[in-house]
């Protein structure tokens, strides 16, 4: 009797986070017997050389396309069995300059997504969010039955996005997984994001601008370690259930630029300190124990050893980054 493969359709799979879980799940660490179909805009922040070193396997289909296209979203759910859900505008800058773009794809987007997954019977659907729908907390860790309380229209419309996938589960059954993850990192990531943007300007001998005292803290998830987390999500987890994945690596943005200032052979005198981000959440920090415990899920790559990886990327792949800083 021959198996047929499970059909994987993964949107915003030619971005930063996106690209790095294709290229798991076609890799070695991967299930093997599954077919993935990308459907990716291709805006400001994805790029089709993410997928390089998988684009010529043959269980990958790209699809150059919008999530707010009900047509197009609905022949690509009428024609796999799960959905994993990464498209989104995510800049927290971006959003504040203008919150149109975000609350279009982010919420009415996911929601284009929902519908036709529930129209096309689609089996599993995971739903990619962020530790920042939930505000700021200044001690302790939240836990998934947090209420959220987003503070930036990057973190509303994603909130609004997770009500929607959770709405929909409720009210159709659709089989719904939530991953909420901390602040990730690693190679590829666009150069508008604290590590790429220290990292790129410092080794082009430029200053780097640090909001405010520094002081805001963050926890840090190396992208691969993220993306072995939504896997077991979508393999492991159950329906209507959210699940934390968090990095374990708490740091404030002044002791992580001065990790990118030594990584990069760098002094304080390169940094210039900048008037606070308008809103700025002092804080994020997720208690992952339910994934821990109910999906096996643990981060594997230590900080310092993803920190310095991740620099000697940017060191190396100049061609690939220096046309984004123009």
């Amino acid at each position: 009797m021959t198996t047929i493969a499970p059909r994987l359709l993964v949107t915003g799979g030619a971005g930063f986070i996106g690209s790095a879980y294709v290229r798991m799940l076609l890799g070695p660490e991967g299930p093997g017997d599954l077919a993935v179909t990308v459907l990716d805009k291709l805006t400001y922040a994805g790029s089709l050389t993410n997928l390089g070193p998988v684009r010529a396997d043959p269980r990958l289909t790209f699809v150059r396309g919008d999530i707010c296209d009900p047509g197009l979203v609905g022949q690509l759910a009428a024609a796999h069995d799960e959905i994993v859900h990464f498209a989104a505008e995510s800049h927290v800058d971006r959003s504040i300059d203008g919150g149109t773009g975000f609350t279009r794809t982010n919420t009415l987007g996911t929601q284009t997504l929902l519908d036709a997954a529930v129209r096309h019977g689609v089996r599993t659907f995971v739903h990619v969010s962020t530790d920042e729908v939930y505000g700021s907390i200044d001690h302790g860790s939240w836990t998934e039955d947090q209420p959220l309380a987003p503070n930036s229209p990057y973190a509303a419309s994603k909130a609004s996005a997770d009500l929607l996938a959770l709405a929909c589960h409720h009210t159709h059954g659709l089989d719904v997984r939530v991953t909420r993850c901390s602040n990730n990192y690693g190679p590829r990531q666009f150069p508008e994001k604290i590590v790429p943007l220290f990292a790129t300007r410092l080794l082009d001998g430029h200053d780097v601008p640090l909001y405010g005292d520094g002081s805001c803290v963050r926890d840090w998830l190396h992208v691969d370690d993220h993306c072995r987390g939504v896997e077991l999500a979508r393999t492991r987890g159950r329906s209507g259930r959210v699940y934390h994945l968090g990095g374990g690596t708490e740091l404030t943005n002044k002791e992580l630029t001065g990790l990118l200032l030594d990584a990069c052979g760098a002094g304080w005198e390169r940094v210039r300190h900048v008037p606070d981000r308008k809103g700025h959440d002092r804080r994020y920090s997720l208690d992952w124990t339910r994934a821990r415990d109910e999906l096996g899920y643990r981060p594997r790559t230590g900080f310092a050893t993803g920190l310095a990886a991740t620099v000697a990327w940017y060191r190396e792949n100049r061609a690939r980054w220096e046309p984004l800083t123009r």
